[in-house]
């Protein structure tokens, strides 16, 4: 019998420049299958839609051929994210490949010193990185013009509309020269990414990693069914039995601080990250989550994408998101660059249908988990409101340009419950991931609201 091997991929079969290469060749072993699929076709010029998972790889599957074009035929790159901790991550892995090929970036971010973005932007960087809420500021401002353009990325698409980006990134598209090269890349592809790949690119290739909307395969799910005052409580239990980083998701700011506090209290080392941090603070958690300094982290879903952070142990949805869609985002947090994970979520009783929203979405079953022997409740810990910031350009009530429930309706924070109907749990699988009758679990079907 004859037995054939599978070529491993390698960067020096995608067309890159050997200077880029040679960069390459030293930080990475191989490209990942986003990048493996996108870097030749973008390389050739061709507007590009990925559909590709957080943690997958996209950055560097379009930073490669942005710099190889600017580098070979001058122009400007343009990256457009939602959030600043995203585009300050985007300028590192820049930084990393570009530093050596003397590529000058610009960040343009909310709540950093706009006169500093300025000089950064007077000394004509190759690439602007930067939140469309800003980068519209700068524009009306006369501080930054679109003419130099050549490439335009929008990265995490879906999560720009869903936190009302809609308009500005419709004026920076139509700004931007038509003799350009866009690339876009999502998770999800809802109706109106679609409307803007039709109407601002170029018979763009698309190229999809796994199915929008559905995450990574290697990671392990399952939501326990709890009353709301009983969340802290399996916290505390999961905290004590799972080790490693953990980073837990809270549907608004102030069940962040509250949760914040809880852990502490717990005698955990926490932080929480959310909109209403300043840019240093958000900055100081996130750095302090990977150097260890925290082993839990509680963040909003404003601040998810922002979270690259390698070997989560688990992710926690103490609350369910406003959006589906954020499910899918949360839990990429865990099981990245092809390790396995764990997500857990925390689901009122009044919460299963929308638990089988979430279950269309990622087109799988999420399995019932048998609730643990849990610790005694704590006495409540009081914490302080925070002081809003403004920072423009969200909007906040009502729904977002994507149809979103706003964090002000819906779901209530901190465990809260939509409605007093009580139901039964189901009998499913135990933490251990058996059923609680012992064998295997059976698996609810899919359903509609």
């Amino acid at each position: 019998m004859t037995q054939t091997t599978q070529a491993v991929p390698r960067f020096g079969d995608l067309g890159i420049a050997p200077d880029i290469l040679a960069v390459l060749d030293q930080l990475y072993t191989q490209p990942t299958p986003i990048q493996h699929q996108v870097i030749p076709a973008a390389i050739a010029g061709k507007d590009i839609v990925g559909i590709a998972q957080t943690g997958t790889g996209k950055t560097l599957a379009f930073s490669v051929p942005m710099l190889q074009r600017i580098m070979a035929s001058g122009g400007q790159g343009l990256v457009i994210l939602p959030t600043r901790e995203l585009a300050l991550q985007v300028d590192e892995v820049l930084q990393k490949i570009g530093r050596p090929l003397k590529i000058k970036t610009a960040v343009l971010i909310g709540g950093a010193s706009s006169y500093n973005q300025v000089q950064q932007l007077r000394r004509n960087p190759h690439v602007v990185v930067a939140t469309p809420g800003r980068l519209v500021d700068h524009m009306q401002q006369r501080n930054y013009s679109l003419k130099q353009v050549s490439v335009i990325v929008l990265d995490e698409a879906d999560r720009m509309l869903d936190i009302g980006f809609l308009p500005q990134i419709k004026e920076i598209l139509k700004s931007a020269p038509t003799e350009r090269q866009t690339m876009l890349f999502s998770a999800t592809m809802p109706q109106k990414i679609a409307q803007i790949a039709t109407t601002y690119m170029k018979s763009p290739q698309r190229f999809e990693v796994s199915p929008a909307g559905t995450p990574a395969a290697h990671i392990e799910q399952g939501v326990f069914y709890v009353s709301s005052t009983e969340k802290m409580q399996l916290l505390e239990k999961l905290l004590e039995t799972v080790p490693g980083t953990i980073l837990v998701f809270s549907r608004t700011k102030h069940g962040a601080k509250k949760i914040t506090a809880g852990v502490s209290a717990m005698g955990h080392s926490a932080v929480e990250i959310h909109s209403n941090r300043s840019l240093s603070q958000r900055k100081d958690a996130l750095a302090g989550f990977k150097a260890g300094r925290y082993r839990v982290m509680i963040a909003t879903d404003i601040a998810s994408r922002g979270i690259d952070v390698n070997d989560i142990t688990l992710v926690i949805n103490f609350d369910l998101p406003d959006n589906n869609e954020d499910y899918v985002h949360r839990i990429g947090r865990t099981g990245r660059a092809g390790k396995a994970g764990r997500a857990l979520t925390f689901a009122t009783h009044s919460e299963r249908m929308d638990i089988r929203q979430i279950e269309r979405l990622i087109r799988k079953s999420l399995p019932t988990l048998t609730v643990p022997t849990l610790p005694p409740r704590r006495a409540a810990v009081h914490v302080a409101e925070d002081q809003p910031r403004d920072f423009g350009r969200r909007s906040f009530g009502g729904r977002s340009s994507s149809g979103a429930r706003s964090s002000s309706a819906g779901r209530p924070s901190f465990g809260g419950d939509r409605s007093a109907r009580p139901a039964a749990r189901a009998g499913g699988r135990s933490f251990s991931g058996r059923s609680s009758a012992g064998g295997a679990s059976r698996f609810r079907g899919h359903g509609s609201r």
